[in-house]
């Protein structure tokens, strides 16, 4: 008897969780589809039908974080409601519950060196989560400089973000994270020219 097609929805969802969790906390070339697969509760043989190979598997797990079911512990609904989104967003990314996420944390911070060294599927996949970001900040920014502004407090987001885990001393990724938050809100604020 054949599967369902909501059944082969559910089990791709869960090679692609499985997946995120995986490149999140171990990188591209560390991580196996047969480990992919086990942690997903599946066997190996069963990913061709969803994949045509690891990384296509690593683009859609990329892509995985845009979708609405994939967990994001560091980013609680309802916090901080009465501010702006963008300020909302830039508050999750910097919080500690985001900097310590080794698994469901924004590809954007745990993959960056892994992307510069694959395809450009895996490229193009970065780039969307990018430009999703940089249009969520965007949309709460006003003036002719919005774009320039989004773009730069992402980049403070990511980079901040990356060079708070790069280093060994916990006070300097403190310190990283708490200038990189305290550089991006002050963009956030800053009057349109």
């Amino acid at each position: 008897m054949p599967y369902s097609p909501t059944h082969k929805l559910q089990t791709r969802q869960r090679i692609l969780e499985s997946a995120r969790r995986l490149f999140n906390s171990k990188g591209f070339d560390a991580v196996s589809i047969g480990e992919v697969m086990e942690n997903a509760g599946l066997t190996h043989g069963g990913f061709y039908r969803h994949f045509k190979d690891k990384d296509e598997l690593y683009a859609e797990a990329v892509r995985w974080f845009l979708c609405d079911e994939a967990p994001k512990p560091w980013r609680r609904p309802g916090r901080n409601a009465h501010k702006p989104r963008a300020q909302r967003i830039v508050d999750a990314y910097f919080s500690f519950d985001h900097f310590d996420d080794n698994e469901s944390c924004c590809p954007l911070v745990s993959l960056p060196s892994d992307v510069t060294r694959v395809g450009e599927g895996v490229k193009a996949a970065y780039q969307d989560v990018l430009e999703k970001l940089v249009a969520l900040l965007q949309a709460d920014l006003e003036g002719p400089q919005s774009r320039e502004r989004a773009l730069s407090v992402a980049a403070l987001c990511v980079g901040g973000l990356v060079a708070a885990r790069g280093v060994a001393d916990p006070s300097l990724a403190k310190e990283l994270r708490q200038a990189a938050y305290r550089q991006a809100q002050t963009m956030l604020k800053a009057r349109p020219c």
